[in-house]
């Protein structure tokens, strides 16, 4: 929400300066998420001016020759050049002297313009951001009723017009719609800083006086037929109504809180909702056929024209407004265009009513159609509000439109409930702040925030405001009001009392963060993706009917279709963003994400849900160097990586030849730590790998759950040997088919205990082999720790590797 801070001094207007205000408000759970500034940058050099001539430019048939009485006694009347078609002698006017800056920050200087010196600038609307349409290009003639203010030349422009202010953008949250209001605003400021130097009183609340009156409004009815999602709803009649362009001050409020100014009517609704925090609508009370509205659950493809000139298709669960001729509008959302104010509107029906917030909430998201009212409706206003926006409403019908108010206001709807009682006990405000909070200050505190107090013997009896009635219900409520304005950060930093115990990671903490430091230290990059998925995803991944990934977990109330299950891989957040990565910032992607991924459960209530690592290579490994051509992403590249994490946890992991739909039918694999599978590794189907206009890649995922189960809590200790190793190596031929995992796993069965590692270090394929064979050369590393070993000690070991790759076709090379 925007908020000017003009406008909020008129109802708090504490020694602070906007830096003051912003820290106050964000200290005390109104959070400022930005400071902007509206209008010209300084109000200097803008006055009040008198146009005493305005001749035709000698050298320009658009332009005239103003002389301006700027009150300078001294200097004469300035000489301005002006192109407006609208100046006239003997008009107020704006003035930019020459030395002030515009809002888009140009400074204005002293031209000659077709010979002519001009001194300055008459102004328009748009030139000060006070109305930015087209019917307000013409200059500003400033008129002494509608500005309620002496206009005598040479007047600073700031003293009569509000040309610029600063604005807080406010981020509030959903349990606070009563701070979607500026007197809303006004009130937590207020409380803020009572009881400092600082402080400043609430001005009334602008809804004391209310010119209208209760009672049936003669000729009009209305009929509410879904009490359930329409607690309240009240109409008031305006009669001999003038559509005219609002007055500058109201121009330039609005717009400073980011409305567009329309008419004085429209105008009116948006400024009282700002005011107030609870919506308005204005119906052409001609255009109500029938005069009978009723509100109702609308009608299964029922349609609408709205104000936007989008006619929208509603279903069965959505409010409509109607009358004698069908819907008039969507409830809490928007207004027909049917019904809607027009310049020649001399009747309005002014509504104001309170909406079902779940209700509203739905509405917008099915209709894609948000607006000011939809976000305030949602999170559920008070009925009281109702009376409130009407009273504020119909004294300014009254000012601002010449109308007079029909006697009488509809109001449909049960009383509004009795305020809620809660006790605040002071020794439980300490014990659970705890610091005490003298009973004084706690009703001070409570006070400013318009609640009502009365002392008991342990403490206070606290009535709930109707506007907090949703959010403080209990007396731990009451407690957090007392400490946030109180000031949390006054609180003292301790922690708990707890004998005995210190703070440490569970072994499955200590094995997911050293899995993501592996993965950091190799080079790759960690991104995080939404733990929703397109259901897109399963077919993009090629996957069967039947896979295990298709066990989803569909969301109730997705964001969008999009993302409207949960993710069953990490794949698409992977591939996700290697894709956007690769499109703008080139082919070399190396990655990783840590995190959940949810499958629908096979039998039972529970979902199944694991925390995986996953990680994606693609294009080349390293930067071009003199030194040669750096390697390509490839299954070996994302095995040596998935080597360096599985290592760091002293497993005894293998890969074994594994499908996977999305993967290469060559080039894939599951891991495996002893005989639990932990995931898989391979290169990308080529289909797969298109889908995502990516090249070569490889990827891996492993269960972080599965790891830290197989990876031992405690790692035992081995002497380093203080004797040399032997290395030998072995050339043999055996079948194409015969995995190399296989065959080293059938070497340290054979070789027995002096065995300390076995490598393939080499691979040949070719006529000397012979077809549907291939030679794999075995680096052999024996070690004894009591002695230096020689070939004869390891000849055995040797003759029983031989004997064990005979078994399987191996042949000896010579």
């Amino acid at each position: 929400m925007l908020v000017p801070l003009n406008w909020l001094r008129e109802y708090c207007n504490p020694d602070l300066d906007t830096r003051g205000i912003e820290e106050r408000l964000t200290m005390t759970g109104t959070k400022v998420e930005a400071i902007h500034h509206h209008g010209v940058p300084s109000a200097d050099r803008f006055v009040v001016g008198r146009v005493l001539e305005a001749e035709q430019h000698p050298g320009a048939d658009r332009l005239k020759v103003c002389k301006v009485d700027l009150g300078d006694d001294r200097d004469g009347p300035a000489s301005i050049v002006c192109g407006a078609p609208n100046v006239a002698a003997g008009q107020t006017v704006a003035v930019a002297r020459p030395g002030a800056v515009m809002p888009d920050g140009s400074e204005l200087q002293r031209l000659e313009l077709r010979g002519v010196t001009s001194e300055g600038m008459i102004l328009a609307e748009n030139e000060l951001e006070i109305d930015s349409s087209p019917s307000t290009h013409g200059i500003l003639v400033l008129d002494d009723r509608m500005l309620d203010a002496e206009l005598a030349p040479g007047t600073p422009l700031a003293d009569v017009l509000e040309i610029a202010t600063d604005v807080l953008e406010l981020e509030v949250t959903p349990n606070r719609p009563d701070c979607l209001a500026v007197y809303g605003v006004a009130r937590e400021l207020h409380a803020a800083t009572v009881g400092t130097s600082a402080g400043a009183e609430l001005a009334g609340a602008p809804w004391e006086e209310d010119p209208g009156s209760p009672g049936p409004v003669a000729g009009l009815e209305v009929t509410v037929e879904c009490p359930d999602l329409c607690p309240r709803f009240t109409a008031r009649l305006f009669e001999n109504v003038t559509i005219a362009p609002s007055p500058l001050w109201l121009k330039a409020r609005l717009s400073a809180a980011g409305q567009r100014p329309i008419n004085n009517v429209v105008d009116i609704t948006n400024y009282v909702m700002l005011l107030t925090g609870q919506p308005l609508h204005a119906f052409d009370a001609d255009r109500v056929a029938g005069g009978h509205l009723t509100v109702r659950r609308a009608r299964d493809g029922e349609q609408v024209l709205t104000l936007d000139g989008q006619t929208r298709t509603l279903d069965g669960e959505m409010v409509v407004i109607d009358d004698a001729d069908g819907p008039t509008s969507i409830a809490g959302l928007m207004g027909g265009a049917r019904s809607e104010v027009a310049p020649d509107t001399t009747r309005v029906l002014l509504e104001v009513a309170t909406w079902n917030g779940p209700n509203i909430h739905r509405t917008s998201a099915a209709l894609a159609l948000r607006s000011e009212a939809s976000s305030r409706f949602e999170k559920g206003l008070q009925p009281e509000q109702c009376m409130h926006a009407q009273a504020v409403a119909t004294r300014l019908m009254l000012e601002l439109c010449g109308a007079t108010v029909a006697p009488g206001t509809i109001d449909v709807g049960p009383p509004p409930p009795p305020p809620q009682v809660i006790p605040l006990r002071e020794q439980r405000v300490e014990a659970i702040l705890g610091v005490p909070v003298a009973r004084e200050r706690q009703e001070q505190i409570l006070n400013a925030l318009d609640f009502a107090t009365q002392r008991t013997d342990d403490g206070l009896e606290v009535v709930v405001p109707a506007l907090r009635r949703a959010d403080v219900t209990r007396e731990i409520d009451l407690i957090e009001e007392v400490a946030r304005i109180d000031g949390l950060e006054r609180l003292p930093a301790t922690l708990p009392a707890r004998r005995g115990a210190a703070g440490l990671l569970t072994h499955s903490q200590r094995v997911r963060r050293e899995a993501e430091d592996a993965l950091v230290g190799r080079g790759l990059n960690e991104i995080v993706g939404w733990s929703f998925a397109d259901p897109e995803l399963l077919d993009r991944l090629r996957l069967p009917a039947e896979h295990d990934m298709r066990r989803v977990i569909a969301v109730e109330n997705p964001l969008s279709e999009g993302q409207s299950i949960m993710r069953p891989t990490l794949l698409g957040s992977l591939l996700d963003a290697a894709r956007e990565n690769v499109s703008r910032n080139g082919p070399d992607v190396s990655i990783f994400e840590s995190g959940t991924v949810y499958r629908a459960p096979r039998e039972g209530l529970l979902a199944e849900e694991h925390h995986a690592l996953g990680a994606l290579l693609s294009g080349r490994l390293a930067p071009r160097s003199w030194r040669g051509a750096p390697g390509e992403a490839d299954f070996f590249a994302a095995k040596a990586l998935l080597a360096a994490l599985l290592d760091r946890f002293h497993l005894d992991w293998s890969v074994q030849p594994g499908k996977r739909p999305f993967l290469h039918p060559g080039r894939a694999a599951a891991v495996l730590a002893g005989e639990e599978q932990l995931g898989f590794i391979g290169e990308l189907h080529p289909l797969v790998a298109s889908a995502w206009d990516l090249e070569r890649t490889a990827v891996f995922t492993v269960d972080l759950g599965k790891l830290a189960a197989a990876a031992p809590a405690v790692v035992s200790f081995s002497e380093l040997a203080s004797v040399p190793s032997l290395r030998q190596d072995l050339a043999v031929t055996l079948p194409a088919g015969v995995a190399a995992g296989e065959i080293l796993q059938r070497v340290g069965a054979a070789a027995g205990e002096m065995l300390e590692h076995v490598e393939v270090f080499d691979v040949y394929t070719g006529e000397q082999v012979g077809e549907g064979r291939r030679s794999l050369a075995l680096g052999l590393t024996f070690r004894a720790h009591d002695r230096t070993l020689t070939d004869e000690d390891v000849a055995p070991a040797r003759e029983r590797i031989i004997a064990a790759l005979d078994e399987i076709g191996g042949e000896l090379r010579g």
